[in-house]
């Protein structure tokens, strides 16, 4: 049993993940969702006006802001690399551990038919994985050197 009665999550032994740089990630339909701290702290990497950075790589939909995306689908960022790794919203310092990709067990078998460093490498335990899902932290095995993922 896990904290407060409740029953321990499939994934309670841990989950392995270590970043291939293959930016599978980062190309495809799909929103990043920025915080106005993300925005701010983008623009800042970028030496651009929050304005600016407005105009050119976001949009709205209702209250939430998403980064752009290039015709293809690709991350506005996406060069055969993350191009803001640095700053990278906090969406993408999270994954894979977001709360769809480990719902389950048959979540995260898919996600390892799509991803390629999903199952193997890094050994992250409970309370990372709860903390990464959550939106707090970041996953620490960057990509390999010359590469990024992006995660974006």
């Amino acid at each position: 049993m896990g904290d407060a009665g409740q029953q321990s999550p499939w994934y309670a032994e841990g989950l392995e993940f270590s970043c291939s740089g293959c930016g599978d990630c980062c190309r495809g339909e799909g929103y990043v969702w920025v915080s106005p701290e993300e925005i701010e702290a983008l623009a800042d990497f970028l030496g651009i006006e929050i304005a600016e950075m407005s105009k050119r790589y976001l949009r709205s939909f209702g209250p939430e802001t998403s980064l752009t995306e290039k015709a293809n689908y690709d991350c506005i960022f996406w060069e055969g690399h993350c191009t803001v790794y640095a700053a990278r919203p906090g969406q993408c310092r999270t994954f894979p551990f977001w709360p769809d990709n480990i719902a389950s067990k048959g979540a995260w078998n898919e996600l390892e038919r799509q991803c390629r460093g999903a199952g193997q490498g890094e050994h992250y335990d409970l309370i990372q994985i709860r903390n990464l899902s959550q939106g707090r932290g970041k996953t620490e095995n960057g990509p390999p050197e010359g590469g990024c993922c992006g995660s974006g």
